[in-house]
């Protein structure tokens, strides 16, 4: 039986120079979770306008469920401005007061929500308390079972410590890149300046098992607590480096190596071939453009899809 996976927050529009493209972390994360053989839906909204009825419609195309994405009258579809520097790093302009900002925590969305494997959330959809507390109480009312991930995803300017202080609590795993961690070590008071102590230390002053640092072409560092000593297993990842003309761009990286972490976790492989396989795997997506390419067919026997 495949995982069942619910991704919350935030779905809109990249706005490239060169064109739309849909995008929004969850929903990256869930297309990659999708294509890697779990059963992987949506917890967002979108208005009702134009924008919405074509961001539906681009997902049913890649095989992602909408059935969770809630219509929203009054809202619009949430854009973000992408500028992507020489280097392939994409920078956001985020538009505020959109659909997603109004994300409900309905029958549908909680019925999920109580059989979900692994459910998903970030910082950015909490920017606003509707669907902060939307989020909530899709967690509260999960199994203890399911595994709950928090992918921090911090964009400025919606960078709030007690809301990072208020979800934290709920997490499972914790997923963040080398800028965010810094941040967040210094916004809790952690004493360690090393980043495998960092996340050690996170690990042990939360009731966190899992945690994922990205470090883009210098691969990943993560970090897993075992059961039930709480001693810490490591596995560094040196990365698949890539030639600077091989890059189309970052977008959606992170989110495919979230995918990968979590559905390596839930299977109980072992670390390193996590590592691995999500270092290759989001080096893969960095060659083509946008978040949610098609995906190469061995990727997809990853996980004995």
């Amino acid at each position: 039986m495949p995982h069942k996976i619910i991704a919350i927050g935030e779905i809109l529009w990249d706005l490239f120079p060169e064109g739309a493209k849909p995008g929004g972390a969850p929903a990256n994360f869930a297309y990659h979770a999708q294509s890697l053989g779990a059963e992987a839906a949506l917890i967002s909204a979108v208005g009702n306008d134009p924008l919405g009825n074509e961001l539906l419609e681009v997902f049913r195309s890649i095989g992602l469920s909408t059935r969770l994405v809630q219509r929203c009258e009054n809202w619009e579809t949430g854009t973000v401005k992408v500028a992507v520097d020489a280097e392939g790093i994409p920078h956001f302009t985020i538009c505020e007061n959109v659909a997603w900002d109004r994300i409900a925590a309905g029958p549908e969305a909680l019925d999920a929500a109580k059989t979900a494997d692994a459910l998903c959330f970030g910082s950015l959809a909490s920017r606003g308390e509707f669907s902060r507390n939307a989020i909530r109480t899709l967690l509260e009312n999960a199994p203890p079972r399911s595994l709950k991930v928090f992918d921090l995803n911090l964009r400025a300017p919606f960078i709030d410590k007690e809301v990072i202080a208020s979800l934290l609590p709920l997490a499972d795993v914790l997923k963040l890149n080398d800028t965010e961690l810094p941040v967040l070590a210094d916004m809790f008071g952690c004493p360690e300046t090393d980043p495998r102590r960092q996340g050690e230390w996170f690990l042990r002053h939360n009731k966190l098992r899992f945690l994922m640092l990205t470090r883009g072409p210098q691969g990943a560092l993560l970090l897993r607590k075992q059961e039930p000593n709480g001693d810490i297993e490591t596995s560094d990842h040196p990365g698949f480096p890539l030639d600077a003309g091989a890059i189309a761009d970052t977008v959606g990286a992170g989110d495919a190596f979230t995918a990968v972490g979590v559905l390596g976790f839930l299977a109980g492989e072992p670390l390193e071939r996590i590592n691995a396989f999500a270092n290759e795997y989001a080096a893969y997506v960095c060659t083509r453009p946008g978040g949610t390419p098609d995906i190469l067919e061995k990727f997809r026997a990853m996980f004995g899809r």
